[in-house]
């Protein structure tokens, strides 16, 4: 399908009612980007981010969505495709934003099965088969963005399957770089490091003391924020950086140089 260029970009960003994902939404609505945003809980966040696009001047839907439940996306992907009717009257968006997950923290000898089926599904599996749902519906010449961790470069204690599946994905993005390039779609990796946000429980947002730490490895000084972390997908999707492809890029703040 044809990238309508007569319309502002639209771009689904998973996981986005919250964290790095709401910060990418309202980063892309700054410039002009509509979204669609899921969310597998906390329906009162997502909604709040809506109507933070909207009071930006931009349309929004909130989507509920399990990356780990690939047996739901038939009927996901049909509500992309009514909502992209509804309010855009189009049939494609732009830019997919594979945000969604959360964290583990178990070594190898104490990880169980069901801890890294749980990471599998959601981080790599769910990523997988979501974006082959959603491809009829990228627009060509649109953006495919896949967020990993500073984790696949070096290593934390507790992150073995977590790390692992995160490099799963950046092999997959410079595969779906190549499938994709004849549709003029790039396919990309932001790889954040250490974030102030809710996830692994809060830990850095919460712990000054691991902000310290933390930020004293990076070459800057400090943990990023969420808007680090949407500044920089916000830059890769950019009309600007359509040259930019199957790359992994790192938004740590120059963590471990």
């Amino acid at each position: 399908m044809s990238q309508q260029t007569d319309t502002r970009r639209i771009a689904l960003v998973t996981g986005a009612n919250r964290g790095l994902g709401r910060s990418t939404a309202l980063k892309l609505a700054a410039d002009g980007v509509d979204s669609i945003i899921t969310y597998r809980s906390h329906e009162d966040e997502a909604k709040a981010v809506v109507a933070e696009i909207e009071a930006l001047g931009g349309t929004a839907y909130a989507l509920r969505l399990d990356t780990g439940r690939i047996e739901d996306f038939p009927a996901f992907t049909d509500e992309v495709r009514r909502v992209l009717k509804e309010g855009w009257n189009r049939d494609t968006f732009d830019h997919l934003v594979n945000n969604a997950g959360h964290s583990g923290n178990a070594s190898i000898e104490s990880t169980t099965v069901e801890e890294f089926d749980d990471l599998v599904a959601v981080h790599f599996r769910g990523v997988f088969f979501l974006t082959q749902a959603l491809l009829p519906l990228i627009a060509d010449g649109g953006r495919v963005v896949n967020v990993s961790t500073g984790l696949t470069r070096f290593t934390s204690p507790g992150k073995a399957v977590y790390g692992a599946v995160k490099g799963a994905i950046e092999v997959f993005t410079r595969y779906l770089a190549v499938e994709l390039g004849p549709r003029g779609i790039t396919v990309n990796t932001v790889a954040p490091g250490p974030v102030a946000t809710d996830f692994s429980g809060g830990l850095v947002r919460d712990t000054p003391q691991v902000q310290e730490v933390l930020g004293g490895l990076t070459a800057l000084g400090r943990v990023g924020q969420p808007d680090d972390i949407g500044d920089a997908v916000s830059l890769v999707v950019a009309p600007e950086a359509g040259w930019i492809n199957g790359q992994r890029i790192e938004a740590s703040g120059g963590i471990h140089l």
